[in-house]
């Protein structure tokens, strides 16, 4: 929160705040991961994968629950980023500490043009504050990093959806790349989570496997680790560092 001016006698009282959508976005992804959750946990060990049927109701709840936790995952990503430099070029602190004003004052200086910032890629405006502040950045090798730019290319699918062929069955000769963007994530996520249990074995794996409590859970969990670790690399407490317990995913 801004600072509040103090209430004076005969005048009124401006009262100003920052609200904070990041926590908002992070929260949000968490329930509904949980929601999402429980309609598996209910449902889909009654019978093998694809063979449980909740219902269509049920089918579009679960799977408005994981398509908006993963969007939501991918927003508080965002927003954190664009907070934390609306904070440093508005001057807002709310830091006791004189060296994390310090800090938010080198970024202020550092990247003045905010036309430049609106425009970067988002994995860069983290990659750019941490070049800023003389940190080193995230190497490409980095697992939580790697994890979170392929969450952005699935929100980035799903955000610019092109509809494509799907084939079925289709056999590839070995050697032959990947066509498909079902291909291309099948290859790069099929071993980070478990597949969504409602969705048959002879269907795609994007979207009809991917898209499932598991897929969700590892937005959470992986959007978290990385944004930890930027912030423990600025030395800056997180601002959703009082939300922690209410980030259960299950």
């Amino acid at each position: 929160m801004d600072k509040i001016p103090l209430e004076m006698e005969g005048e009124e009282s401006q009262i100003r705040f920052r609200d904070c959508f990041s926590v908002r976005y992070i929260l949000s992804a968490a329930v509904l991961c949980r929601l999402a959750y429980g309609i598996e946990k209910e449902y889909a060990g009654q019978a093998g994968p694809g063979e449980s049927d909740p219902g269509p109701e049920l089918l579009l709840r679960h799977e408005a629950f994981v398509l908006n936790s993963v969007l939501s995952s991918v927003a508080f990503l965002e927003s954190t980023i664009n907070e934390l430099y609306a904070d440093a070029s508005d001057d807002a602190y709310f830091f006791a500490d004189a060296e994390h004003e310090a800090l938010l004052h080198t970024i202020s200086e550092g990247w003045r043009n905010e036309k430049n910032f609106d425009r970067a890629p988002m994995v860069n405006k983290y990659q750019k504050i941490l070049e800023i502040v003389q940190v080193p950045p995230f190497d490409d090798g980095d697992q939580a990093f790697a994890n979170v730019r392929q969450l952005i290319e699935i929100r980035n699918h799903l955000m610019h959806y092109k509809r494509e062929w799907v084939v079925l069955h289709e056999i590839r000769s070995p050697g032959v790349s990947e066509g498909t963007t079902s291909d291309r994530f099948g290859k790069i996520l099929r071993k980070k989570f478990a597949i969504n249990p409602f969705s048959a074995g002879n269907l795609p794996f994007f979207p009809d496997q991917c898209l499932g409590h598991g897929c969700a859970e590892w937005a959470i969990v992986n959007s978290v680790i990385f944004t930890d670790a930027f912030f423990r690399r600025l030395g800056l407490p997180a601002p959703y560092d009082g939300i922690r317990d209410e980030l259960v995913t299950r």
